[in-house]
């Protein structure tokens, strides 16, 4: 796998794309049922040269090597939990120093699972009540960090390096069905991206992702726009969902029904991806909900906090920033 587990001197441990290596569709419907790789084309090579490197720091930080406690155990950056604002401040301060980045050098949006994407050009405050109200963020500003909060949706780090362009989005199930993939993307071509990268972050994965029949129902009819735009149509929409019962359940509690689907939501933004006509993808493969390796880095998830009865549950943070192209 391309991406690596970083372990910052200052604390915080994240993973970064180091040497992406992936095919375009590669992966897509490789979790349990294998079914949205139907009809997908995957003979668009990745290789990405060394501009994203040089040009683009990045890292999907997760809930380790931070400072908070309890329920926020440790590296909590989400203003919309219960944690302490203080050390809640003092966690993105952290994740930001780990990429080269000052505290207060990161624009953020308070995020409303829409399909709304906006272009910045300065940091934002911390306050999250004066934040826009949006999912996407694009920039061209070096030096900017564009942050996204999850805690099992899925956050999407774009970028095309050559025309020193980057953006961000929160694409959590709704917000994917309502076109927030699209609109981040569309905004990055209007400020001069042409060539668009893909990153897929740590998200909740089809093995632990049970749905009831109504969602299924809802995502596989308000997609016109998506399955025009790839191999398989509806179809490759449709494939994105597996019954319940035919999968081995290790992940959820309960018994399982034919009621019920497990939902690949990476393997439905990469269909949305395609669709807007990303150049590259590559999908980390970690689970949110539960460890996807013994390596894997523990990551702070809602649905196991649902799961499990608890009162709240932090956040994780992913950024991306460009850095002046060298002269």
């Amino acid at each position: 796998m391309p991406f690596t587990l970083h372990h910052a001197q200052n604390g915080p441990v994240f993973l970064a794309n180091d040497a992406p290596t992936s095919k375009l569709g590669a992966g897509v419907g490789a979790g349990v049922g294998a079914g949205v790789g139907a009809g997908v084309d995957d003979g668009v090579d990745s290789q990405v040269d060394g501009a994203f490197g040089t040009r683009i720091k990045h890292g999907f930080f997760s809930a380790e090597g931070g400072v908070s406690a309890g329920l926020y155990d440790s590296l909590n950056c989400g203003f919309g939990s219960d944690d302490d604002a203080g050390l809640v401040a003092r966690n993105r301060a952290l994740a930001a120093g780990a990429l080269g980045l000052e505290a207060g050098a990161l624009a953020a949006v308070f995020q409303t699972h829409s399909a709304d994407a906006i272009t910045v050009t300065a940091p934002t405050p911390c306050d999250r009540q004066k934040m826009a109200r949006a999912d996407g963020l694009v920039t061209t500003t070096p030096g900017l960090g564009l942050a996204i909060l999850t805690a099992d949706c899925l956050p999407l780090l774009l970028a095309d390096p050559d025309a020193g362009v980057i953006g961000a989005c929160h694409a959590g199930w709704r917000g994917a069905v309502g076109g927030i993939v699209a609109a981040t993307m569309a905004q990055m071509h209007a400020a001069g991206a042409r060539h668009i990268i893909a990153l897929i972050g740590p998200t909740i994965r089809q093995q632990s992702y049970q749905v009831g029949a109504e969602m299924r129902d809802e995502i596989c009819s308000t997609n016109a726009s998506v399955a025009g735009g790839v191999a398989g149509g509806a179809a490759a929409i449709k494939a994105c969902f597996v019954p319940d019962a035919q999968i081995p359940d290790a992940q959820i509690p309960g018994s399982q029904t034919d009621s019920k689907f497990r939902f690949d939501l990476p393997g439905y933004v990469k269909l949305c991806l395609m669709a807007a006509g990303a150049a590259h993808i590559t999908d980390c493969g970690e689970d949110t909900y539960a460890p996807s390796s013994t390596e894997s880095p523990r990551f702070f998830s809602h649905r196991r906090a649902t799961h499990t009865a608890a009162t709240d549950t932090g956040r994780q943070l992913s950024i991306i920033s460009l850095t002046a192209p060298s002269i």
